[in-house]
């Protein structure tokens, strides 16, 4: 179908050139029947030349608008990739900051005295017996070595 319109464009566009020649000619003077014949034929060559130019300018025409629906398309792609990442990872920082809490609270329970414990201790007269056991023993206190300076600006030369 496309053919068609085609060739009628084609048609259309040669009877419009041969018609705006032969006007011209007609200021000149009469022409004779061959170069009617040469003007209709260059006409048809010129007007298939036209439509193939016209053709090629709706095709860019349309190609742009195909470019645009691409990456609208390709956009919205990675947006929707993007969003799940950021979920996940949210999803992966709250588990992190649960952890973190349910080990905060029990270290702080673990390092505060137990109130009635506390008391009971204090209550009783009986006097405290020293600690033997390697696990009843306070923790040392871990400190960092302090390691020699590497800096040669003190060094005399």
């Amino acid at each position: 179908m496309a053919n068609k319109t085609t060739k009628t464009k084609q048609k259309s566009l040669a009877a419009d050139i041969v018609s705006s020649i032969e006007t011209k000619l007609s200021e000149a003077g009469t022409a004779s029947k061959k170069v009617k014949k040469s003007i209709e034929k260059s006409a048809e060559k010129l007007a298939k030349k036209l439509t193939r130019l016209m053709q090629k300018a709706e095709k860019k025409a349309t190609k742009p608008t195909k470019s645009v629906d691409k990456k609208l398309k390709k956009d919205a792609a990675k947006a929707k990739k993007n969003a799940e990442k950021a979920d996940k990872n949210a999803k992966r920082t709250a588990k992190k900051a649960a952890t973190l809490a349910t080990v905060s609270e029990a270290v702080e329970s673990a390092t505060t005295p137990n109130p009635s414990l506390a008391d009971t201790n204090q209550t009783s007269t009986a006097s405290p017996k020293p600690a033997t056991s390697k696990s009843a023993r306070p923790a040392r206190p871990t400190t960092t070595s302090a390691l020699p300076s590497t800096d040669d600006s003190t060094e005399t030369v």
